[in-house]
């Protein structure tokens, strides 16, 4: 059943012209949140938060515990939050209702208070009760949180929102009180590297990165104007002309986050995967295991498993993009395709050398 049509007028993910690494990025994520998130390299005006908005329109709604202000899941109780948590160790059942994924913008004059909330330490001398306003880790949970020009940032800040985004837990210490909720959410971030960089440790915490600029093709151009000026004209006509091909798109999203469960990648992929890293003279070892996660979810997405040599080439340099070694006065980074792809082929020949020996 078609879920965006019921929602917000939003452009449609299909109609979106070109940025074809971003749309992956960003559909990966949402088959496995785990992936850790995009960040996307580029000029204003090239459908980054148009395609953010677009692809939770094709995800359908979840189950969140009905008043819940966190959005908490009633069927995992290792992440609900305190009154959740309380509420079912007194035997209460937790009411269900459908929501959908929301989008929250995080502006970059956030302050510390303004992304993680704060707790009223009056409130709690006087009375003991933890009385928690919600900031925008809360707001996100068990959405995307959408950050443009992350880099900048205070760094501070974004070493918040990549811990909450790892650990899947927000916490808060005040005056020897604490209060944690869960903040489970995919980050998009997005930055123009002129206008400042981001330390690599915290590019590092990223899953995904992904370079893209304006489309030069005038076909293209003129392409994008008339989709947009139709949209605008009409939106219900204009989604409806796309309805067929967001459903199909939603479906096969759903389909691969039921499959990922079941997708294996076996030792001999893991064996290409680490030597790609190492070539690529990538520190660490993020950077391997995010390369499995990716290529799981690519096999997913194409309705396949277990991973095979083409998922790890179609995310490969998503993964290492952003994890590569910047030389001095280096604006930007060179992805050696050339060279992963002469690894993924040698390895696949010692492969198929050894399955037919």
């Amino acid at each position: 059943m078609t879920h965006y049509m019921k929602k917000n007028m939003t452009y449609p993910f299909t109609a979106i012209i070109g940025q074809e690494a971003m749309k992956l990025g960003l559909i990966l994520n949402v088959i496995d949140p785990k992936i850790g998130g995009v960040l996307v390299f580029g000029e204003k005006g090239t459908g980054k938060s148009t395609a953010v908005r677009a692809i939770a329109n094709l995800l359908p709604e979840i189950d969140v515990v009905k008043d819940c202000p966190f959005r908490c899941d009633p069927h995992d109780h290792g992440s609900l939050c305190e009154n959740c948590r309380t509420r079912v160790k007194n035997g209460e059942t937790l009411e269900v209702v459908k929501d959908k994924m929301r989008v929250v913008d995080l502006p970059v004059s956030a302050t510390e208070d303004r992304v993680v909330g704060s707790l009223d330490i009056e409130e709690a001398i006087q009375h003991g009760k933890k009385k928690f306003d919600l900031g925008v880790l809360a707001q996100a949970n068990r959405g995307i949180l959408y950050v443009d020009e992350i880099n900048l940032l205070d760094d501070h800040i974004v070493d918040l929102l990549l811990d909450s985004a790892a650990m899947g837990v927000n916490t808060v210490e005040r005056e020897g009180i604490s209060f944690s909720h869960p903040a489970q959410f995919i980050l998009v971030g997005t930055m123009n590297p002129e206008e400042g960089e981001l330390r690599p440790q915290l590019l590092d915490r990223f899953g995904f990165s992904v370079d893209i600029k304006g489309i030069k093709d005038p076909a293209q151009r003129i392409d994008i104007v008339k989709r947009r000026g139709a949209f605008e004209a009409d939106p219900h006509e204009f989604l409806h002309r796309y309805q067929a091909q967001e459903t199909a798109l939603s479906d096969q999203i759903g389909k691969a986050r039921g499959l990922l469960p079941q997708v294996t990648i076996g030792d001999e992929l893991l064996l290409t995967n680490a030597k790609i890293a190492i070539a690529l003279e990538v520190d660490g070892h993020r950077g391997d295991l995010t390369l499995m996660k990716a290529a799981r979810a690519m096999a997913a997405f194409k309705g396949h498993q277990p991973v095979d040599q083409e998922d790890i080439r179609a995310v490969v340099e998503m993964v290492f993009l952003h994890r590569l070694k910047s030389l001095p006065f280096e604006k930007t980074k060179n992805f050696n395709i050339n060279l992963v792809n002469s690894i993924i082929d040698e390895e696949a020949v010692l492969l198929n050398q050894e399955k037919a020996g």
